[in-house]
């Protein structure tokens, strides 16, 4: 009974997204309650559940999200991700344009949203293309593939920093693995996919971008724009590092966990950007508060999606739900792997969204992890991987991709669908290689 309660409350789900357009933080509290309800939870216990997610899930994750909006602000309103992108696209030459491009993608990808790298690098894509007289997509692809396993796979990005703290995965490791696993991927999905797409040759769209340009005087150096950028990805990092060779009660330990705690390496990064991307180029604090302000805008709603998944995997859990679903899962001898990412998969074709079909799916599979001992980051980054699947037309990034790019929908299908199934299915292949040795 409990699994066709759940399977009612996915169906409402869709319903009210699909059918009603429906915001997703709506449609999530809603079938929340009447999955609690269903499952015969009192009332004030339903409203309890949903309070307590919310706020278990957003405690942390508001401050990540939100200091990390603001450092893809601070880099892009000062023209530090166009001095990364020109910088590398110099470097590297019309004969391996591509790879700057991912580069390019990979680095700006880390610090800023999938949607707000995307725009953002499309002008330069746009240059390259037209004056390399190569076809769009040559370079579009790999730009894309990078900045979608970015979103995908690695914190501090939405998604997968919301997975692993509902999943108590080391944010650290997270990132390492998902770094390992991104490398291949996304050379897979962007320059040795794109190469099958010359065939479709289409003209820069004209009138369809105004872009904000930069003149070299206005740009901060590449070291620094980069450096700044990379801030939380290092101390991150290095905290993971620090975890593996340093014994417990270690004082260099204690450091660098405080340091590599995603909350600290974030606001270390914008108090940085502050004066790398603000003050120092000239702007004052009033101008650099309000980018500040306005990135905030960017992850409002963002941040509700993700506090009414947390709600629907608070009443899962207060309801027993998880708890049938582990011990059925468990049953069936399946990999908790396959199976976290087969749910995110189903989830993300049917409604659309990635950060709500991760959040979803990570509130299903949570209780797998306590009893199958499956490694809580690689979980993450299964979970995040399924998210990305088979993008079509129910997702806003469907049409994104589709109306910059001057594609036809079946055109879209060949190009930006296959490129996020190849994502998809490179991150689950990863995650199970990983899991032997891990």
């Amino acid at each position: 009974m409990p699994l066709v309660i759940v399977a009612v409350g996915v169906a409402m789900l869709l319903l009210l997204m699909i059918r009603f357009k429906l915001n997703g933080f709506i449609s999530l509290i809603l079938v929340a309650l009447a999955v609690g309800v269903m499952q015969g939870m009192p009332v004030d216990k339903v409203v309890s559940s949903i309070k307590a997610g919310v706020g278990g899930t957003l405690g942390s994750l508001a401050l990540i999200m939100g200091f990390g909006a603001m450092l893809g602000k601070l880099l892009a309103d000062c023209g530090g991700a166009q001095r990364i992108a020109t910088t590398l696209i110099d470097k590297f030459g019309k004969k391996h344009i591509q790879w700057a491009v991912v580069l390019t993608g990979f680095t700006v990808g880390f610090a800023l949203f999938y949607e707000v790298g995307f725009v953002l690098l499309l002008p330069l894509v746009f240059s390259i293309a037209a004056s390399a007289r190569i076809p769009l997509l040559y370079v579009g692809v790999p730009m894309a593939a990078a900045l979608s396993v970015t979103h995908g796979f690695l914190p501090p990005h939405p998604g997968p920093t919301a997975i692993a703290t509902i999943f108590h995965a080391d944010m650290g490791k997270t990132l390492l693995y998902g770094t390992l696993l991104a490398i291949p991927t996304v050379i897979l999905a962007g320059p040795v996919f794109a190469r099958f797409l010359k065939g479709i040759d289409k003209p820069v769209p004209e009138g369809l971008y105004n872009p904000k340009t930069f003149t070299d005087e206005e740009m901060p150096s590449f070291g620094v724009s980069v450096s700044t950028a990379l801030v939380p990805v290092i101390l991150m990092a290095l905290r993971a590092v620090a975890e593996m060779i340093l014994p417990k009660g270690h004082p260099i330990l204690s450091y660098a966990e405080f340091f590599g705690d995603p909350v600290i390496a974030t606001l270390i990064a914008v108090l940085i950007a502050i004066f790398t991307f603000g003050l120092n180029r000239g702007r004052s604090m009033e101008s650099v508060m309000d980018t500040v302000s306005d990135s905030i805008k960017i992850i409002a709603m963002m941040l509700l999606v993700i506090g009414g998944g947390g709600a629907f995997k608070q009443v899962l859990v207060d309801s027993g739900v998880d708890h049938y679903i582990a011990g059925m899962m468990n049953s069936s001898g399946l990999s908790p792997i396959l199976m976290a990412w087969t749910i995110a998969a189903v989830l993300r074709i049917a409604l659309g969204s990635a950060t709500v079909a991760a959040i979803t799916a990570g509130g299903i599979v949570a209780p797998l992890i306590a009893t199958t001992g499956a490694s809580p980051e690689l979980m993450v980054i299964a979970v995040g991987s399924g998210s990305v699947i088979f993008s079509h037309v129910n997702d806003p990034g469907f049409w994104l991709f589709k109306e910059y790019f001057n594609l036809t929908i079946v055109e879209t299908f060949k190009s930006w669908s296959v490129l996020e199934t190849i994502i998809s299915v490179c991150g689950l292949i990863g995650c199970l290689l990983l899991s032997m040795v891990i």
